[in-house]
Order: C-alpha cells, then sequence, then structure tokens
C-alpha cells in the first residue's frame, strides 16, 4: 500500500488549474494551424491565427486563454493499492481549485442556489469530481476548466436501437447545426455511446480528454468519428460561427455495450480553447 499526502494532491490540482488555463495542448495547436492552412474562407483563416495568437499570448504571459475559466472539472483515477493520508481526499481536491484559481487570478463563476439566489461561491468550488479505481498505486490527476458556452450545448438522446449508426450521425450534426456559433467553435466533439443515460454523458465527457490527432483505436468507430467530422465540417458555420469549413476539429466517440431495448447517445461539445492537464502522483 502507497501513501499520498492530501496535501500532494492539493497542490497538483492548484498547478493544473492554472496550467490549463494558461496553456492549450500542443495537439490542438498543431489542430488549428493546419486548419488555418487548409481553411477556405478568407475570414475563417484570419480567425484561426486569431486564436494561435491568443494561446500564444496567453502562455508567454500566464493569461487566461478565454475570460470563462469554467467549471473545475476533476477526474480522478486512484491506483487500488493507493491510500490518502492527512486528509479527506475530495476536500483536497476542492482547496486544490480555491488555491489555484486564487493564484491564477481565474474567474469565479461557481454559483450556489442555481434555480433561485445564483450567490457566486466566489473561489469557484465546488468542483465536479469523477473517480475511477484502477489497478496500481498511483493516482491520476486530470483537470478540465470547462466553459460553459460550449457545456451549454450538451445534449443527451435515447435513439432507438433501429436507428443505428445513421441515427447518431444526423443527431450529432443537428446538435451542431443548432448550436451554431454559441460553442465558440472550431470544436472538439465528445460523443458518448452506449451504457445508460448517465454513463453516456461520462463517456462523452471523457472523450474530450483524448488527443485531436488521435482516432479511436477501434477501426468502426474511428470510421464514425471521420464521417461526423466530414458532415459537420460541410455545415458551413466555421470558425466562430463566421464561415468556412472548419467547425470542428475532431470527433472522439467512446463505446461501450448497452441494454437491448436502449441506444443512448450523448454529445457533449468542447470550444477551441481545449483546456486539460494532467498529472501522476
Amino acid at each position: 500500500m502507497r501513501e499520498i499526502e492530501a496535501s500532494a494532491v492539493t497542490q497538483a490540482v492548484a498547478q493544473l488549474c492554472q496550467q490549463a488555463s494558461f496553456e492549450l495542448g500542443e495537439d490542438v495547436i498543431s489542430a488549428l494551424e493546419q486548419a488555418q492552412q487548409t481553411e477556405e474562407s478568407s475570414l475563417g483563416k484570419e480567425v484561426l491565427g486569431q486564436l494561435l495568437e491568443n494561446a500564444r499570448i496567453a502562455k508567454e504571459e500566464r493569461l487566461p486563454l478565454c475570460q470563462d475559466c469554467g467549471t473545475a472539472v476533476v477526474f480522478l483515477e486512484i491506483g487500488q493499492e493507493t491510500y490518502v493520508i492527512g486528509g479527506d481526499l475530495y476536500d483536497a481536491v476542492e482547496e486544490g481549485v480555491r488555491l489555484g484559481y486564487a493564484q491564477g487570478y481565474l474567474r469565479k463563476s461557481i454559483v450556489s442556489q442555481p434555480f433561485s439566489a445564483r450567490i457566486n461561491t466566489k473561489d469557484n468550488t465546488p468542483p465536479v469530481i469523477h473517480t475511477e479505481i484502477v489497478p496500481g498505486d498511483q493516482l491520476k490527476v486530470t483537470v478540465m476548466p470547462k466553459g460553459s458556452g460550449a457545456e451549454n450545448m450538451s445534449q443527451l438522446a435515447m435513439l432507438k436501437p433501429s436507428d443505428g449508426r445513421q441515427g447518431i450521425i444526423d443527431l450529432v450534426v443537428r446538435a451542431v447545426d443548432e448550436a451554431g456559433g454559441n460553442p465558440c467553435p472550431p470544436l472538439i466533439i465528445g460523443l458518448g455511446i452506449g451504457g445508460t443515460a448517465e454513463k453516456a454523458m461520462l463517456l462523452a465527457k471523457k472523450a474530450l480528454l483524448r488527443s485531436v490527432a488521435k482516432p479511436n483505436p477501434d477501426p468502426e468507430i474511428a470510421e464514425l468519428e471521420k464521417e461526423i467530422l466530414a458532415q459537420v465540417n460541410g455545415l458551413g458555420i466555421g470558425p466562430l460561427g463566421f464561415g468556412g469549413r472548419t467547425t470542428a476539429l475532431a470527433v472522439n466517440a467512446e463505446v461501450m455495450p448497452t441494454h437491448i431495448a436502449s441506444l443512448p447517445v450523448a454529445i457533449n461539445l468542447q470550444c477551441h480553447s481545449a483546456r486539460h492537464k494532467e498529472t501522476i502522483l
């Protein structure tokens, strides 16, 4: 059994909150650069250039990539031979979010009593925490600051099994078309298929953590991702909704078995500011 201090978790989360907010992933940078080369719209090409410049300034000057510093979504992969000592694990994560958002001067956007008073908690807590028990004696921490412009465009559909592959394609293309420029394209489309309603939504969110340069290792799923991406980019929405062929950079789909009577499909859109960082303790 390996012991990990709760204080180490707090420090890791605090650092990841800032790193994710200031540094766009190299996979996304490369995808934006490639899109700028191939984009046919002159305005779309200009917008992509501005997004790349924004990412450069954010990293160099340690400024937020976006004014919406998001909900702090934290994924914990906890080795079954790991023991957290010196405090409660969730409390340690929450303190890390509190500390990271204060140190980085990141906008605090979380409100309590969401359907009535909507009072700002003033430290961006509580975070949304997802935990998974895995083999080993390590603790992997991933922080994803998720802005609401894209998050608000999420959809869950309980399709009929007979809707099949084409039903999934039609659903995603329609969802992106209806969203238009609201989620700040170019997008990364997280797609969760199978399981149950809540599992499909989690799969869609976790799919956003995969590099945009890596298709699903299952050839059938990879082909589905490719077809959806092509149809989405044929919508003409373009960068920030100003027109063009770069509406999405990638479609990342995760699939698991489901009930004979179900076909749950979840869509979680991620804006061009695809913020997530991870570390292993």
